[in-house]
């Protein structure tokens, strides 16, 4: 598995000053058109949750629906997702949280999940943790339960899961500094 873990850090890229100067954006796109790391990156995960009973996986706009769809399909459970607000046509939940200058929102169907679901939140990378945590918040409010949160990527540098608590998080890959 080392091995498996290697070669998916190698697909990673770094882009420096993206979006803005002094950030290092994780570059999943060489990954993701690697056949077979992206396969080995959905089986690493699915693996892991194949005998938790997972009903539903929710994926974090944007890439999150690419990890997450892939990893309900390979774990057989359905796929919901969240987005930023007005992108959904039907009635919503909404969970705001805080970015490091400002704030932001995620939207939900409201029927998106039954009560009592167990939910795996998905998404590439967890840095400090608003996004998911605010995801996690969703779900919460449809009456589902938080199985894990789980990330391809996790810059624990920035302590997102710290953010998450009391939810369980897994990563496949950390970056423990920039």
């Amino acid at each position: 598995m080392e091995r498996e873990l290697a070669e998916i850090r190698g697909a990673i890229r770094d882009i420096p000053d993206f979006p803005k100067p002094g950030i290092v954006f994780k570059d999943i796109t060489p990954l993701l058109g690697n056949g077979r790391l992206f396969q080995q990156t959905i089986d690493l995960l699915a693996d892991r949750y194949r005998s938790r009973g997972i009903d539903t996986v929710l994926g974090i706009e944007s890439r999150g629906f690419i990890i997450g769809a892939a990893l309900a399909y390979s774990l057989g459970a359905g796929f919901c997702i969240v987005r930023k607000p007005g992108k959904l046509p039907y009635e919503t939940h909404s969970a705001s949280y805080e970015l490091e200058y400002g704030s932001d929102t995620l939207e939900m169907h409201r029927d998106a999940l039954t009560r009592g679901a167990r939910v795996l939140v998905a998404d590439d990378l967890v840095a400090t943790g608003g996004t998911a945590a605010a995801a996690a918040a969703l779900v919460s409010t449809l009456e589902a339960q938080v199985v894990e949160c789980a990330f391809v990527i996790e810059l624990s540098f920035l302590k997102g899961r710290e953010k998450l608590k009391p939810h369980s998080v897994f990563s496949l890959i950390q970056y423990d500094s920039e």
